[in-house]
């Protein structure tokens, strides 16, 4: 068994999952928990493709900073890709630590769709490496 391998597809599944869980929230109108979890799956998406490098960072600034480093400046993923994940990363802490944040369905909704595309971009990626979730 390769540890890196599982590694990836656990972290992927999980992103998929959490992507279904920020749907779920956008429906009970939790808009704040789904730009949370918007994130978060972008974010798991990401580490299952540094999982196959055997790379992980304590820090999600680190993390992202080193995927964008690697795999947008080198054109693994495109610009796009990479300025959605940074903006999905802003949200997400303004939703969670600036006080009186009040988040709208619109802005669950845009994120939600960021997600998805990294989400499945990552996924396209991982099939490429032969990796099947």
């Amino acid at each position: 068994m390769d540890k890196k391998r599982d590694l990836s597809i656990y972290r992927m599944q999980n992103a998929k999952d959490t992507l279904d869980t920020a749907k779920i929230c956008m429906e009970y109108k939790r808009y704040k928990d789904s730009i949370n979890r918007c994130y978060y799956a972008a974010f798991y998406a990401i580490k299952a493709v540094l999982a196959l490098e055997g790379k992980d960072f304590k820090r999600h600034k680190d993390a992202v900073g080193y995927f964008n480093q690697a795999y947008v400046a080198t054109g693994k993923f495109s610009r796009d890709f990479g300025k959605r994940l940074g903006r999905l990363k802003r949200k997400r802490e303004a939703s969670d630590y600036d006080d009186f944040y009040v988040a709208s369905n619109e802005e669950a909704i845009e994120q939600y769709e960021s997600a998805e595309l990294i989400v499945n971009q990552v996924e396209q990626y991982l099939m490429k490496m032969d990796i099947n979730i």
